[in-house]
């Protein structure tokens, strides 16, 4: 039976173009239990709660504060070097609706580490709720991938190797998450130092966070102990952040749903 030709969009343009880069870099994932039941009951009792992704998110950035490796990114211009940034910068990997076809796409938020939990979780919703073009980082991204291979091929290079720009338009850390979903990935590529990945909920408060790392950066022994350090800034600066919240008045019982964004329907 014969089949039919199916052009390259738009949006899976960008994919290819973010695989084609991802495959350059070694990364390798490591992965732990974290116990986070003080985050989750913290969080249940907020008058407006946090999306779980910006917990994360926050909670990573923090980590990043306390090792510096993980700000630094292996870049080659003007030469083969490391180059550390001030700050950290968080891709988030969403999934939105293209004209009828989902396909996923980053959106930055910058130095998240200096940044209300509230803030985080509101810029999220807002990027969700928006139009496409409403959106700088997505316009910019749909505007790269219309044009010809070999223009995108040196802005992708220039943009990963050039640190203020690798800082402004892809990030220090990546985050990518479908849990909601009820699957989750073990492995997703990135051309970024590390990204941050996180399954299921269990009941007992546990949940299984995966950092995936560009090995030409940081040692697999640093990233452990980064997954320990994640837990603590967890049970710590987050819970007490979210307990200095406006708190409900009246509490419901609800299962964590750690989706940082749900796909909008047509």
């Amino acid at each position: 039976m014969l089949g039919r030709s199916v052009p390259i969009t738009t949006a899976r343009r960008n994919i290819l173009d973010l695989m084609y880069w991802s495959k350059k870099v070694p990364t390798v994932p490591v992965q732990r239990d974290i116990t986070i039941a003080d985050v989750i009951a913290a969080r249940a009792a907020c008058a407006e709660r946090p999306r779980w992704t910006a917990i994360f998110t926050k909670a990573y950035a923090l980590v990043c504060d306390d090792f510096p490796m993980l700000r630094r990114a292996y870049v080659k211009f003007p030469r083969p070097r490391y180059y550390e940034f001030a700050a950290s910068s968080a891709s988030i990997i969403t999934e939105r609706d293209f004209g009828g076809e989902y396909s996923t796409i980053s959106y930055l938020i910058r130095d998240p580490a200096k940044m209300p939990l509230l803030q985080i979780s509101q810029r999220l919703s807002a990027a969700e709720a928006a139009r496409i073009e409403d959106v700088s980082d997505f316009r910019r991204i749909l505007r790269t991938a219309r044009m010809p291979l070999p223009v995108r091929r040196i802005l992708w290079w220039l943009g990963l190797n050039v640190p203020r720009q690798r800082w402004r338009f892809f990030g220090t850390y990546g985050v990518s998450v479908y849990s909601a979903l009820r699957a989750e990935s073990l492995h997703p590529l990135s051309p970024l130092t590390s990204t941050l990945n996180y399954g299921i909920f269990r009941d007992d408060g546990t949940v299984t966070v995966r950092i995936i790392y560009d090995h030409r950066v940081v040692d697999g022994a640093v990233v452990a102990r980064v997954l320990g350090r994640l837990e603590e800034v967890m049970n710590g600066p987050i819970v007490d952040e979210l307990r200095s919240m406006p708190q409900a008045a009246t509490l419901r019982p609800e299962a964590p749903s750690p989706s940082a964004f749900r796909p909008r329907r047509a």
